[in-house]
């Protein structure tokens, strides 16, 4: 102790630093957008097409238009009522002013101006005005355009009025325009499948609400003179970049989404990958107690369960109380029912609700005026009372059209029933092996060459594709941390195979061993025996399915191996060029002209093309695809798991005609296939 108070230093009120307002917005972004990478930027998108969300929920809006320029800036525009313009109260500036200057400040927090809103903090538009380097507010309304602008979270213009053109003068709304601030963001950049995947999820929710969405983001606004004008560089270096540019130009990309069907045909569209049990989707909607609770639900033939819930239209990724009070009544109803039609004796055990949620997909809404989320990114809620008014809902409406449409209920309960008796057979599986490794001393796979480190934060593993490759992985791995498990063959997939089958399948069952942290619901990423998981396969068109197989599997039974990000994709080069005793590697064809043209003589450079990692030596492998100081790996992610979801379906399902259109309409893009 003698030591630390040598080293102790004066503390008093004065070394308590307090950030006011947007000053500690800009200080800890990741706060208030979850992170300062694509997803930030992401979400100050979200943030301001929210509140032109919650205009519709409150009655007043039809329309929301989205753009993006080809320099970034971003233009959300509404035909809401338009942001209030008299003098606060309080704040003795505008409501503009106020409500983009002033965290915590907005309509949300009364339910006389917004009944439902999916805003919780009131911070969204004033931290995106926090976070970008200018944003501009124009309001129409009382007969007037009023204008004023913003500057990283600070007033630069005093608000401004004219008179809208007679032939305009009803028209009312709210434009925003921003530009993220690079200070903030390292790296500007925009995802047009991402962002329209969500505007596409907000139009299902709101059934009658158009989203328009338009991005120029990338697109050049230059020409083939305007860049050879350029002094400051060489011309070759002014070619180059025409060459970037020209692929790009005219490609503005726009998609517009409206639905009349709501989630009920959020759900029909979920299934079109899928041969569906019933030919509608059961629906009710119906408010109570202030809250007004959706849902849509369809069975089909598959083995996944695919739930999606959501919030005053905000995303729960992680459930709360609706998703519980929707799978109550579930499991009850659809208990009640088989016994009701005598497919469950008195002496049969009850269904699970792992029994009755295969093969469903399903769509659960609830809008109320005070959501309580688990934090500011809501994947979570938390409204105690939202359980039993679903469970009310959806348990009333399910029994009624289980009642009145007898042929289907007895279809799904039959799926429910063979679910079940799979499902047992699955579990004994799943103890015979827990049991046959208690037995063998926690025995690993035979074919597994385990790593010395016991620290799993330290290892990862490679799972590769074939014994031939597996042992050249052995022998030029680093023992010290690197495991590797070689797969014989495909690998099951398990889209059309339930679980029980599954775990018969001698190579998904040494990987589930190999791995160690469990199955399904079941599994727990702490008890992972490896950081890294590590998908290596060759690069030819079986490798690709071998991949995917595997991917298939990760994403439907091991999903937080993805989510919490453990799964990675091996980078094997596909050519060595060499010339003389001097080789480079290629990992794309693009690659492989750029380092060919390196050489002065082409004739004289051997180009030689890796289909299989077996061709390689050991030493050429660990050189390339496992030295962690030169390899490249892909992280595997998802942003969107609605989207992933529909493509395994549709890729490894059983509905051709899905599967084909996709390869006919993507054929011309795939790169490097070897068939």
């Amino acid at each position: 102790m003698a030591t630390l108070k040598n080293q102790e230093q004066s503390y008093s009120a004065s070394d308590i630093q307090v950030l006011e307002g947007m000053e500690a917005v800009r200080r800890r972004p990741g706060m208030y957008i979850g992170s300062t990478d694509q997803r930030g930027i992401h979400q100050l998108i979200y943030e301001a097409v929210d509140n032109s969300v919650d205009e519709f929920m409150a009655g007043y809006c039809t329309s929301v238009q989205v753009d993006i320029d080809s320099d970034g800036v971003v233009i959300v525009e509404d035909n809401g009522r338009g942001i209030p313009v008299d003098v606060h109260k309080r704040t003795k500036v505008s409501g503009v002013e106020t409500v983009m200057t002033t965290l915590h400040a907005g309509g949300k927090f009364d339910s006389k101006a917004y009944q439902v809103s999916g805003g919780l903090h009131g911070v969204g538009i004033s931290v995106v005005n926090a976070l970008s380097s200018f944003l501009n507010v124009d309001v129409y309304r009382d007969a007037k355009h009023y204008e004023q602008k913003f500057s990283r979270g600070k007033t630069t213009s005093d608000l401004s009025s004219e008179d809208i053109p007679k032939e305009d003068k009803k028209a009312t709304g709210t434009r925003v325009s921003f530009k993220p601030d690079a200070e903030i963001f390292p790296d500007i950049d925009y995802d047009f499948s991402i962002l329209s995947q969500r505007f596409k999820e907000i139009a299902y929710l709101n059934k009658g609400l158009k989203i328009s969405f338009k991005s120029g983001w990338g697109v050049s606004n230059l020409t083939e003179d305007e860049i050879l004008d350029d002094d400051d560089e060489t011309e070759d270096q002014q070619m180059d970049l025409f060459a970037d540019q020209e692929p790009k130009k005219g490609e503005i990309r726009e998609v517009e989404y409206f639905f009349e069907g709501g989630i009920s045909q959020f759900v029909s569209d979920m299934n079109s990958s899928r041969i569906a049990l019933h030919e509608d989707p059961i629906y009710v909607e119906k408010e109570i107690e202030g809250t007004i609770v959706e849902v849509a639900l369809q069975y089909n033939d598959g083995f996944s369960e695919s739930v999606y819930a959501f919030a005053n239209c905000v995303n729960n990724a992680d459930g709360g109380t609706h998703v519980t009070g929707f799978r109550a009544a579930l499991t009850r109803v659809m208990n009640d029912s088989g016994r009701k039609y005598g497919l469950l004796k008195a002496s049969d055990p009850n269904l699970s609700g792992e029994d009755v949620r295969e093969g469903l997909a399903a769509v659960i809404s609830v809008k109320l005026t005070e959501p309580q989320f688990e934090g500011q990114t809501k994947r979570k809620l938390g409204n105690p009372e939202v359980r039993a008014q679903v469970e009310g809902v959806l348990g009333e409406s399910l029994q009624i059209f289980l009642e009145d449409n007898p042929i289907d209920a007895k279809r799904i309960l039959d799926k429910c029933l063979t679910a079940q008796r799979a499902r047992d057979a699955a579990r004994k599986a799943r103890e015979l092996i827990i049991r046959k490794n208690a037995m063998d001393g926690g025995a690993l796979p035979g074919k597994l060459a385990d790593c010395s480190d016991k620290n799993p934060e330290n290892c990862e593993i490679y799972i590769v594709e074939g014994d031939s490759a597996g042992g050249t992985a052995k022998m030029g791995r680093e023992r010290s941390n690197q495991a590797i498990l070689p797969l014989r063959g495909k690998v099951l997939n398990v889209e059309k195979a339930r679980e029980d089958k599954m775990l018969a399948h001698q190579e998904i069952r040494a990987l589930i061993i190999a791995l160690g942290a469990g199955l399904g619901d079941e599994f727990d990423c702490s008890k992972l025996r490896y950081n890294r998981v590590i998908i290596m396969t060759d690069a030819d068109v079986d490798g690709s399915h071998i991949r995917t197989l595997l991917l298939t599997f990760f994403f439907r039974h091991m999903y937080p191996l993805i989510s919490e990000g453990h799964l990675y994709i091996a980078q094997p080069p596909l050519y060595r060029i060499a010339k003389g005793r001097k080789q480079e590697w290629a990992y794309s064809d693009s690659h492989k002209d750029e380092l060919i043209s390196k050489f002065n003589d082409d004739s004289k450079v051997n180009v030689q093309r890796y289909k299989g990692l077996g061709e390689m030596s050991a030493e050429q492998l660990w050189e390339t695809t496992m030295n962690p100081a030169d390899r490249s790996l892909l992280q595997v992610n998802q942003e969107d798991a609605l989207e992933a979801d529909n493509v395994f379906s549709m890729l490894m399902g059983d509905v051709v005609e899905p599967r084909r259109n996709f390869i006919q309409q993507n054929a011309l893009e795939v790169k490097n296939l070897d068939v």
